[in-house]
């Protein structure tokens, strides 16, 4: 925000029918925008996390904090954003990050903390962008003029800073005129693929067919895909990948119709502390969210649901994963 004490954010649980900003400034609501996916994306959560440390840590500068005091409750704060959400490992990455530099200057006066703190998440954020940047070059030079591309969820411009990660080879393909045909997976149960991929794309002037998810085996075996791309949320040191639910079955169908399957995200996503994929916790949401279609019931009210947000894709069905450094097969 204009203050430096409030972060502004696109509120994607309004897309794509309005375009609304919401503006946070306290703890409680920083964590609802991130635990309702008002804000949602690995990269984009990352990116909100700094702001918000930076704007609370502003806020407890000028509330008159001395050093000690602030970095106290700067860390008790990021230690809240962080147990927001289980999965992506972008959050806590960019809240060390933040926290790293505070406690290297606990010895500095709070204005010069709050200005460090305000500068590093404007670097966390260029940083996002020039990855995206080149992961989107990456991605690019493994497709050709025509091909079909089929995505899962959302992994574009909103869930990252710019270009996205997924869809960032689609629409540098856009702007160099190379025509590309996307098929993108609504993405049940919350429709990203539909409210968000499909809307980015087509505002983007991109080919794009909207398909239900349980349509993928088809439009792979009539052969109308040449690649499929996805985004992560954490990938294990041994490749293993979790991603949106729905991700591994994908990964299979690729596998039987020969369809390169590639995993595009930024180095701060690979979890190097993580062995492999059974040791990434998965994130359990509400179970309304496959009870009801926004609002309206499309199942018995007391029906039990299992409501995985993320699952896991074995390293063994993974084509190669897209970095900003190259691509890793």
């Amino acid at each position: 925000g204009e203050d430096g004490e409030s972060v502004v954010l696109l509120d994607q649980t309004r897309l794509p029918g309005r375009v609304e900003y919401r503006t946070v400034r306290d703890l409680k609501e920083m964590v609802e925008a991130i635990r309702t996916l008002r804000v949602r994306g690995a990269p984009a959560i990352g990116v909100f996390a700094g702001f918000c440390l930076s704007a609370l840590a502003r806020q407890m500068e000028r509330a008159g904090l001395d050093t000690p005091g602030l970095l106290r409750e700067l860390d008790r704060k990021g230690k809240i954003l962080v147990s927001s959400r289980p999965t992506a490992v972008n959050l806590s990455w960019a809240v060390e990050r933040m926290m790293d530099r505070a406690s290297g200057l606990a010895g500095g006066a709070p204005e010069e903390l709050a200005a460090a703190l305000e500068a590093e998440s404007r670097a966390i954020r260029r940083e996002d962008e020039e990855m995206c940047r080149a992961i989107a070059e990456h991605g690019l030079s493994l497709l050709k003029a025509g091909d079909g591309v089929l995505t899962h969820c959302n992994a574009g411009p909103l869930a990252t800073s710019r270009y996205g990660t997924a869809l960032g080879p689609i629409l540098l393909a856009g702007e160099r005129g190379i025509p590309l045909r996307v098929f993108a997976d609504e993405t049940r149960p919350l429709l990203q693929g539909a409210r968000l991929t499909a809307w980015e794309l087509h505002q983007a002037g991109v080919d794009v067919t909207l398909i239900c998810d349980n349509m993928a085996s088809m439009v792979m075996k009539n052969g109308w895909v040449q690649a499929c791309f996805v985004g992560c949320d954490r990938v294990a040191a041994n490749g293993d990948t979790a991603n949106k639910i729905g991700t591994s079955g994908l990964a299979v169908l690729a596998r039987y119709y020969n369809v390169p399957f590639y995993v595009l995200g930024p180095t701060s996503t690979i979890d190097l502390e993580c062995p492999t994929g059974a040791d990434i916790p998965i994130e359990e949401r509400d179970r309304d969210e496959g009870r009801t279609l926004y609002g309206t019931r499309t199942a018995p009210e007391s029906v039990e649901v299992c409501n995985p947000a993320f699952d896991v894709t074995p390293h063994s069905l993974v084509t190669g994963i897209i970095t900003e450094k190259g691509v890793i097969y």
